[in-house]
């Protein structure tokens, strides 16, 4: 057997390992973790709720933190109000077919959304159309908007009250860091709103 495929294994395992990495060293990200984790807690605490898009690999990661939030990630405890608007079939067809699919999420944020919500809106480009247009709806109805993307962020980061940085240009590599953030953020808010002490093991 050749020695080609596991040498594509190491090397991407090498990859990951270094944009980890650098997420380690850099206080701003860790930094950004914590802010949209406490944005999140307040919101939660003032029933609230947070609302999740992105686009392909980007859709999944935001159900995956919507189903953290909403089931358990760690222990037992209440589920706090979470919502990925990537998910109804019949929601996003119709929105697609009657106003474009640069629409898709924007007007979802304009029904469903709330004044002091929590918008993660998820572009490892930062250039997605409909997530930018998602942007502007949730800040003309005064929604936190964070954002996650990629070592630059494109015109998404510069819409976002906070943006979390992923380190690097790579998509799928991208899409781990943010994934990872996810489920940081996600157990320092489990921890927050429902310290373990409180909960069934």
């Amino acid at each position: 057997m050749s020695d080609a495929p596991t040498n594509s294994i190491l090397d991407y395992l090498t990859q990951s390992r270094d944009t980890i990495q650098a997420a380690i060293d850099d206080p701003v990200f860790s930094g950004a973790v914590a802010e949209i984790a406490q944005l999140t807690v307040t919101a939660l605490r003032n029933d609230r709720k947070l609302l999740l898009a992105g686009n392909g690999g980007s859709a999944g990661d935001a159900q995956h933190i919507a189903g953290e939030m909403l089931s358990r990630l760690n222990y037992d405890r209440a589920p706090v109000a979470a919502l990925a608007l990537t998910t109804d079939t019949s929601v996003l067809t119709a929105i697609g077919n009657d106003y474009g699919y640069e629409s898709l999420f924007e007007r979802q944020i304009i029904g469903l959304g709330c004044r002091g919500d929590v918008f993660i809106a998820i572009s490892t480009s930062g250039r997605s159309r409909n997530i930018l247009r998602a942007i502007e709806a949730a800040r003309q109805k005064l929604i936190t908007v964070v954002g996650f993307t990629g070592r630059t962020g494109g015109e998404l980061a510069l819409r976002c009250d906070i943006c979390l940085h992923a380190p690097s240009d790579s998509t799928p590599l991208i899409q781990q860091i943010h994934i990872m953030a996810g489920h940081i953020i996600c157990g320092l808010v489990e921890e927050q709103l429902f310290p373990r002490a409180s909960c069934r093991e």
